[in-house]
């Protein structure tokens, strides 16, 4: 080494620091117990007893010690390199909850024993008591001198963010006091979560996205909070649909604001928990400077803990429509994730699924136009093996169905066209419901169509008629021919007593199934969609009136297909069916259609052999009795069963007993002449 250079200074870290500290202070301590023994031993008194161990007799005591200037120039040496570290974890801690010097002390005592386990003898030592080897608040003011005591728990920031821990030992014992295990982690230069939030949270890895996100205009609004332009933080919730693109969107947003940003499933979270967790994850904020983004079902029940800053910058991701219990001193901004156009899906598809490049053009245009599908979507159908765009229609439909669980029920959708029998005029009006369902996408995509309809984009229509005239079945054609999945609501389940509870149950319903690729079916739709009374006599009468005005509202701004069938149009409030872009009226069959029903449903159970045989029959049963499509099937299935009872093949008997027990259900059944004329014309 020349002799012109330098020797770098040896850095010491601040775990050394602290440590050598609390030894050097400890020293003094035992030196000055040692000497009031002695002391005591030569008088032959108890230096307790007479309170000789006080502040100002131990600093008396140490100002004539020859080794005091030595000893009070190391401590300092120690304290100046601890005050001069401003970019240490101590010194962070220290300015972001605002740490006294005394709860500066009482933390640092609580991490040298953290830290090196084996002083703990020490604390036991200096509290002449081996069951003490813990810190405790008096031997932290014994140690680090009178200003350390005193320290409420209630009310230093030490515990209120966690940063120690007080554990009761036994009854009149002081508090044992730990540091928090995350702390100790972060001591020695370890990044970990808080224990509490272990198995909930994670770290959001950067996405690209196809499409467009208003990251700048929510970037600007955080920051002119975090700028003390506002006085009031900040709560920003980011609505869409499962899958949407709501982590993208908050992540897309840490990251212009130079954050990560740090995601926790609330209902990964106990509730017995909760508390905890987001204090944790608040100070996890703090000192990792990430953004903290909350997600999950449970988090709309959660109350949010009071008493404690939050980080500047938080989300809260919901579904749409979700409402959140209210923060003091906390302003809640809304951002909605906005919904891909037709295009946007076209190249999320070639970018996740890269053999849909090899589709026809076709097929992958109507892939994305029929199905709007969410980037989440087709990212899990990519995970998955489609190798077509008739397999990764299936998949999407298949991913989506949980989400109305409980709310609806999935329909089987087997009947095609040319099962339903109806008058030509309303199967031309179903087939434009289906074309209008398979090209809408398109049209709202145009800027002009947004504007002109910047609410009833959806598609709504009323399935009106008798019980048993093909409601039901025509809208299971509708989805099928869609390929859609088709969910009946369960009415039951959505129509409360409660005040506000329905209206609460049917935003469930649409919010969910609003980004679905199905066909939601209200039967029976009389029971929420009835006319509001203008004699309002009573508190119900308000509050029924308020649903169904809330009803109307939520119907015209929902996206989607919707079909509604109803025994009882006159039921529905007119205002309502104003807003429906289709109202379909479902009659019972003549006897031509009638005919065609019994043909159709006797071959479909009997074979067309039994059809041919049993035509003029099938010809006398249309003529002579009035039925609905759903009897004459029901009729038939019990005559099937009839035959195999009677070991033959079905015959007009067979008929006539199964048509009869379907007429009973309406206190009407066939005379004795009129069945006798029927079974004249058997086969």
């Amino acid at each position: 080494m020349s002799a012109q250079a330098q020797v770098s200074p040896i850095v010491v870290s601040t775990p050394e620091l602290i440590c050598r500290r609390f030894r050097l202070l400890a020293k003094r301590r035992i030196a000055w117990l040692q000497a009031l023994a002695v002391s005591e031993s030569a008088s032959g008194t108890d230096f307790f007893l007479e309170e000789r161990d006080t502040p100002g007799a131990e600093s008396n005591w140490f100002k004539n010690q020859p080794w005091s200037a030595e000893w009070t120039a190391e401590v300092q040496e120690a304290e100046g390199a601890l005050q001069n570290n401003t970019s240490s974890f101590l010194a962070r801690m220290q300015a972001i909850f605002g740490l006294s010097e005394t709860e500066c002390d009482l933390l640092q005592a609580c991490a040298v024993v953290a830290l090196e386990p084996a002083l703990r003898s020490v604390c036991g030592y200096l509290a002449d008591d081996a069951r003490r080897n813990h810190v405790t608040e008096e031997l932290v003011a014994s140690l680090y001198g009178p200003r350390n005591s005193g320290i409420s728990s209630a009310e230093s920031a030490l515990f209120r963010w966690e940063l120690i821990v007080a554990h009761e030992t036994a009854p009149g014992e002081p508090r044992a006091l730990s540091l928090d295990t995350q702390i100790r982690e972060r001591f020695l230069g370890y990044h970990t979560l808080p224990d509490a939030l272990v198995g909930a949270a994670r770290l959001h890895e950067p996405v690209e996205y196809i499409g467009s996100l208003p990251v700048e205009e929510t970037a600007r609004t955080i920051e002119r909070h975090l700028h003390g332009q506002l006085t009031k933080r900040l709560r920003v919730v980011i609505e869409g649909a499962r899958g949407s693109g709501r982590k993208t969107l908050a992540g897309a947003i840490s990251a212009r604001l130079c954050l990560p940003l740090l995601l926790i499933n609330a209902d990964e979270i106990d509730d017995r928990c909760w508390r905890r967790a987001y204090v944790l994850a608040q100070r996890h904020a703090y000192l990792e400077s990430v953004a903290v983004g909350w997600y999950g079902e449970a988090i709309s029940r959660r109350p949010w803990p009071t008493g404690l800053p939050s980080f500047p910058v938080q989300f809260v991701l919901v579904d749409t429509g979700t409402s959140l219990a209210p923060l003091d001193g906390v302003i809640e901004h809304r951002v909605r994730v906005p919904s891909l156009s037709t295009a946007d899906r076209a190249a999320l598809w070639r970018s996740h699924l890269p053999v849909s490049n090899e589709w026809p053009e076709e097929e992958l245009c109507s892939l994305a136009e029929r199905y709007r599908v969410q980037p989440g979507d087709i990212a899990a159908v990519a995970a998955g093996s489609a190798e077509t765009a008739q397999e990764a229609a299936t998949r999407v439909r298949e991913i989506s169905r949980g989400r109305l669980a409980g709310l609806a029920q999935l329909l089987r959708c087997s009947f095609t066209s040319s099962d339903l029998v109806v008058p030509s005029t309303l199967q031309e009006a179903l087939e434009d419901i289906v074309f209008e369902a398979n090209h809408r996408a398109s049209l709202w995509d145009d800027a002009e169509a947004n504007r002109l309809f910047p609410q009833g984009q959806g598609l709504m229509a009323l399935l009106s008629g008798p019980p048993g005239t093909g409601k039901t079945m025509a809208a299971q054609v509708i989805a099928g021919t869609l390929g859609y999945d088709l969910f009946r609501v369960d009415l039951a389940g959505v129509v409360s007593k409660w005040v506000g509870e329905t209206s609460q149950n049917f935003e469930r319903i649409l919010s969910r199934a609003a980004d679905m690729h199905a066909i939601i079916l209200f039967d029976e739709c009389d029971a929420i969609f009835n006319k509001r009374t203008s004699d309002v006599q009573d508190a119900q009468d308000k509050f029924a009136n308020t649903d169904a005005a809330y009803l109307l509202q939520a119907m015209e701004s929902y996206p989607g297909v919707a079909l509604l069938a109803t025994n009882q149009k006159g039921n529905i409030d007119p205002a309502f069916i104003r807003r429906l872009r289709y109202v379909l009226e479902f009659t019972k069959p003549d006897g031509s259609q009638r005919f065609e029903i019994w043909r159709k449903v006797v071959s479909g159970l009997c074979g067309e052999d039994r059809r041919d045989a049993l035509e003029s029959a099938l010809r006398v049963l249309a003529d002579s009795v009035e039925t609905t499509g759903a009897q004459i099937k029901f009729a038939t299935l019990g005559a099937v069963f009839a035959a195999k009872r009677d070991s033959s093949s079905v015959e007009l008997r067979h008929l006539v007993r199964g048509l009869n027990r379907e007429l009973a259900k309406e206190g009407r059944a066939l005379g004795v002449r009129e069945r006798d004329r029927i079974l004249s014309h058997g086969s």
